[in-house]
C-alpha cells in the first residue's frame, strides 16, 4: 500500500538575525556562472575550462548536486554521459565508466585516493562513505587517465570536491545552514547541519550529517528486506593565508555506518532457492580522512604555483557473517591506512607551453584479523583472515605534462608518467607470501581543435593502468553467488589502451557533446573457476591475469536554455564489450544498457521552478558467463524501463528553499542492470535554512 510522505519544516536561527541577510560565501553562489565554459580541475589536475580540453568530462555542479535527493555520491551522476550507476545493496553505489567499475576506476575526494590496497575490481560498498551532503561538485573523467593519477585510473576518474570556506573584504561574516529531506519510498531522512565563518584570510567550515533509511519500498508496494541501514558523518576544514601568495587548507572527514545488512547475499536471487548467507553485516563501515593542503602561488623560475597536500585516510571494513543453514558466524576485522603525499607545480613557459610535473607517494598497510563463533557451543576458532594481516602496497611517481598552443586553433596536450611499486604479503596463508615491484611508464596525447566559434574537434590517445592489490594477490574466504576465493601471488599489471574523438560545443545558450571511443584492455585480473568445490559446496575461484576486453561505446550529452526560463536537456550512453579468454569470446561482464536522461526545468517566477524528467535504459541481455551464473543478475537479461519524476522547488526567501520531488510517479517496478529493484514512489522534500550576520568591522591588523 502506498504510504504518502510526511513533510518536516524546520526552522533555525543559528546567528542573530540582521535587518538584511549578509552576503553569501563565495562557495555558496546559486550556480556556477554558467554551465558552459565550466571550470574542471580533474582532467588537467589544475584550474581549466572543460570546454576546451581534450578529454570527455561528466561535470555536477552546485545547482544540480542541490537537486538530486541523494542516497550516495554515485546518486549524482545518475543519467549522466558516459557514467552508470550500480548499486547491490543498501547504503552502496558503485559508477562504470567505459564498461570498468571498482578498482577499475579511480575515486578521489579533494585530491586525495579513496581507493585503497583492498578495493576490489567489482561493484563495491566504499564509495558510500562520502558524505553527499557535503559535495560542492563531482568531476568524472571518461578514460585513461593513469599518465596524471597512476594506478586504477583506466575507465577513468572520479573525483568528489568539498566545500571551501572563503570570503571577501577584510570584514569578518559568519553563516549557518540547514538542509534536511524525508522519502516515502524508505521512510528515510536525511539532514545536515553546517557552519561558515571567517574572512578574505581566515576562514573556518564544518558540519555534521545523519541518514536514517528503513526498508525499500518497490513498485507494485512490494517491501525489500534488509535495506535498512543509518550512517553519520562530520567534517571540519580550516583555511589560512598567512602571506600574499602561501595558502594553507587543513580539512577532516569521518563517516560511518554502523550496521549495513547485504541485500544480494541475504535473498536468494536468480536461480537460488535459499540465500548464500543468514546473516551479513558490514559492522561497520567506517571512514576517517584528514589532508593539509598548501599552495604556493608566487611565480619564480620553476613554476608560477606549486601545489602540495599530505593526507591521511583509515577505512574500517568490519563484517559478521553466516552461511545460510550454519551454526558458524564469521567475525572479521579489516582496515586499511592509506598516507599520502603530492607535489604538483604548473608553470606558463611561453605563450605556447603550460608545463605541470610533480611527483606522488602512497603507502598503503592492511590489517586484518577474523575469527569463528558457534553460534550452538560458543566455541571459538581462529580462522585465516581475509587480508594478510601487514601486507603493504606502496608506490612512487613522477609526471609532467605539456598544453602546447601550436596557433589560433591547435591545442595538443600530453603527458608522460613513471610509477613504480613495492607490494608485500606476509606468508600467514598457507605459507604463501608475495614481494613485487612491479614499474609502468603510460603516456597520453590529445588535441583540441578549433572549427568554429565554440566548436572543437576533440580526440585523446591515452594509456592505463592497475597494479594488482592486496585484495587480488591475497584474498581468501566466502564470496558472493556461493564461491570461494584462494589467493593468487603469481598475478601481474593490467593495462588499458584507449581511443576517441568527438565535438564539444558551448555557446551563451547551447552546450553539447558526442564522443566515441574504443579501448584495448589486457591481462585483466578476473576471478576464475579453478574446478573445485569446498566442503561446504562453494565453487573455488582465484584471481588471474585471464582475459582481454574489447570495448567501444558513444556518449552524448545536450543542454540547451531555449529561453531565459526553460532549459532543455538529453543525454544518450551506449557501450558494447567483448572479451576473449583462453580462445573462447563472448560478451564481457556488467556491461550497462544504452541509458540516459531526459528533462526539462521551467521557471514559473523568480521564485517557483518546475522540472520533469526521464530516467531510461534499454533492454541488456548480452551476458557473460559469469553474469549468466549470477545470483543478481537475471540470466534472460535486465528488461529495458523508463521512469517519469517531477520537481518542485520554490525559494521561499533569501534562506529558505523547499523541493519536492517525486520519482517513479507511474509506480513501475523495474530494475537497474546490475542492481536491486529501485524505488516505488519516492517523494521527498528537502528544505534549506540559512541564517548570518556580519559583523560590519574589519579584522584587527
Amino acid at each position: 500500500m502506498y504510504r504518502p510522505p510526511l513533510v518536516a519544516a524546520i526552522a533555525a536561527a543559528l546567528f542573530s538575525p540582521l535587518p538584511a541577510p549578509a552576503a553569501e560565501p563565495i562557495t555558496e553562489k546559486a550556480e556556477e556562472l554558467t554551465r558552459l565554459g565550466r571550470i574542471q580541475v580533474t582532467a588537467t589536475r589544475v584550474e581549466e575550462d572543460a570546454n576546451k580540453v581534450p578529454i570527455a568530462i561528466t561535470i555536477v555542479g552546485r545547482d544540480q548536486i542541490q537537486r538530486t535527493v541523494a542516497q550516495t555520491v554515485a546518486d549524482f551522476l545518475h543519467g549522466e554521459p558516459g557514467v552508470y550507476v550500480q548499486s547491490t545493496g543498501a547504503g552502496q553505489g558503485v559508477v562504470i565508466i567505459r564498461g570498468l567499475k571498482g578498482s577499475e576506476v579511480l575515486h578521489l575526494v579533494d585530491g586525495f585516493r579513496l581507493n585503497n590496497a583492498f578495493f576490489r575490481n567489482a561493484p563495491n560498498q566504499y564509495m558510500a562513505l562520502v558524505d553527499p551532503l557535503n559535495i560542492e561538485r563531482v568531476e568524472a573523467v571518461r578514460g585513461p587517465m593513469s599518465t596524471l593519477y597512476g594506478s586504477d585510473a583506466m575507465g577513468g576518474v572520479v573525483q568528489f570536491l568539498t566545500p571551501d570556506p572563503r570570503f571577501n573584504g577584510d570584514t569578518w561574516e559568519a553563516h549557518a545552514n540547514l538542509r534536511t529531506r524525508y522519502s516515502s519510498a524508505d521512510e528515510s531522512s536525511h539532514s545536515r547541519a553546517g557552519f561558515s565563518a571567517g574572512h578574505q584570510d581566515f576562514a573556518i567550515s564544518g558540519g555534521v550529517s545523519y541518514q536514517d533509511v528503513n526498508n525499500l519500498r518497490i513498485g507494485g508496494g512490494e517491501t525489500l528486506p534488509f535495506t535498512a541501514f543509518r550512517q553519520q558523518s562530520g567534517d571540519l576544514k580550516v583555511y589560512f593565508k598567512p602571506a600574499s601568495g602561501h595558502e594553507l587548507t587543513w580539512s577532516a572527514q569521518y563517516s560511518k555506518q554502523p550496521s549495513t545488512q547485504r541485500y544480494d547475499a541475504l535473498v536468494p536471487g536468480f536461480g537460488q532457492t535459499t540465500p548464500d548467507s543468514a546473516e551479513f553485516f558490514y559492522r561497520p563501515q567506517e571512514r576517517r580522512f584528514t589532508q593539509l593542503h598548501y599552495r604556493y602561488s608566487n611565480p619564480s623560475a620553476i613554476a608560477d604555483q606549486i601545489d602540495v597536500r599530505v593526507g591521511y585516510q583509515k577505512y574500517v571494513d568490519d563484517r559478521t557473517s553466516r552461511d545460510f543453514g550454519s551454526a558458524n558466524r564469521d567475525i572479521e576485522k579489516n582496515a586499511s591506512t592509506l598516507l599520502g603525499v603530492t607535489a604538483l607545480a604548473s608553470k606558463q613557459v611561453n605563450d605556447q607551453h603550460f608545463i605541470s610535473y610533480g611527483i606522488e607517494y602512497y603507502g598503503d598497510t592492511v590489517d586484518s584479523f577474523r575469527q569463528r563463533l558457534n553460534i550452538n557451543s560458543g566455541a571459538i576458532s581462529a580462522r585465516p583472515s581475509r587480508f594478510p594481516d601487514g601486507s603493504t602496497m606502496d608506490s612512487l611517481a613522477g609526471f609532467i605534462t605539456d598544453d602546447w598552443k601550436l596557433n589560433e586553433r591547435l591545442d595538443l596536450v600530453g603527458g608522460l608518467r613513471y610509477s613504480r611499486f613495492d607490494i608485500e604479503l606476509p606468508p600467514v596463508i598457507n605459507a604463501i607470501g608475495v614481494k613485487l615491484d612491479p614499474d609502468k611508464v603510460t603516456g597520453q596525447i590529445g588535441f583540441a581543435y578549433k572549427l568554429d566559434e565554440g566548436l572543437r574537434l576533440v580526440g585523446n590517445i591515452g594509456q592505463g593502468f592497475r597494479a594488482p592489490n592486496i585484495f587480488d594477490l591475497g584474498t581468501f574466504g566466502d564470496r558472493p553467488s556461493n564461491r570461494f576465493n584462494i589467493p593468487n601471488p603469481n598475478l601481474s599489471p593490467e593495462s588499458v589502451i584507449s581511443y576517441d574523438i568527438g565535438f564539444k560545443y558551448a555557446s551563451d545558450t547551447l552546450e553539447y557533446e558526442a564522443i566515441a571511443f574504443t579501448s584495448r584492455y589486457k591481462d585483466k585480473i578476473t576471478s576464475v573457476l579453478t574446478g573445485e568445490v569446498t566442503a561446504s559446496g562453494r565453487k573455488v575461484v582465484q584471481s588471474r591475469n585471464a582475459t582481454r576486453l574489447d570495448l567501444s561505446g558513444l556518449e552524448t550529452g545536450i543542454h540547451w536554455q531555449a529561453t531565459p526560463a526553460t532549459n532543455v536537456y538529453a543525454t544518450a550512453t551506449y557501450t558494447r564489450g567483448e572479451e576473449q579468454f583462453e580462445g573462447d569470446e563472448y560478451p564481457a561482464d556488467r556491461i550497462p544498457p544504452m541509458f540516459g536522461k531526459v528533462g526539462l526545468r521551467y521557471a514559473v517566477s523568480e521564485s517557483v521552478e518546475l522540472e520533469g524528467w526521464t530516467m531510461y535504459a534499454t533492454r541488456q541481455d548480452r551476458l557473460s558467463p559469469r553474469d549468466a551464473n549470477d545470483a543478481r543478475v537475471d540470466p534472460n537479461g535486465t528488461g529495458g524501463w523508463a521512469s517519469l519524476n517531477a520537481r518542485l522547488r520554490w525559494n521561499i526567501d533569501a534562506r529558505t528553499r523547499l523541493q519536492l520531488t517525486v520519482e517513479n510517479i507511474a509506480d513501475k517496478d523495474y530494475r537497474e542492470h546490475g542492481s536491486t529493484s529501485r524505488v516505488e514512489t519516492s517523494a521527498s522534500v528537502s528544505i534549506g535554512v540559512f541564517e548570518g550576520i556580519s559583523s560590519q568591522t574589519p579584522t584587527p591588523p
